[in-house]
């Protein structure tokens, strides 16, 4: 069965950086595109970023463009999500998602029920 496996969570200060990292098993990597999810108490669960099938083509949330960049490597069948420049705002469980892709490079899907597949999360704590 697919599995996602995501790691790397954990506590950090403020201004500090995390990456964090989904192993994929099960599926198909490279017919996956990505993505990167959060949900804090309280409220919907956001997209952070995605990252096509190649790898060519990324999204970012305005609240994480320039601090966050999503890469993925297909031969290890893992994405990841390195976060720099944290703020305590960006306290949440992430989640990693994988959605069958028809195309290499298309990103910027952000609904989470176009995603086929989820990770159990991990959690970030920002401490200021």
């Amino acid at each position: 069965q697919v599995q996602l496996v995501e790691s790397g969570g954990g506590l950090v200060q403020a201004g500090g950086s995390l990456r964090l990292s989904c192993a994929a098993s099960g599926l198909t990597f490279s017919s996956y595109a990505m993505g990167w999810f959060r949900q804090a108490p309280g409220k919907e669960r956001e997209c952070v970023a995605d990252i096509s099938r190649s790898g060519g083509s990324t999204y970012y949330a305005d609240s994480v463009k320039g601090r966050f960049t999503i890469s993925r490597d297909n031969a290890k069948n893992t994405v990841y999500l390195q976060m720099n420049s944290l703020k305590t705002e960006d306290t949440a469980v992430y989640y990693c998602a994988a959605r069958r892709a028809q195309y290499l490079n298309t990103a910027g899907v952000t609904t989470p029920s176009r995603y086929d597949y989820w990770g159990q999360g991990t959690q970030v704590t920002v401490s200021s």
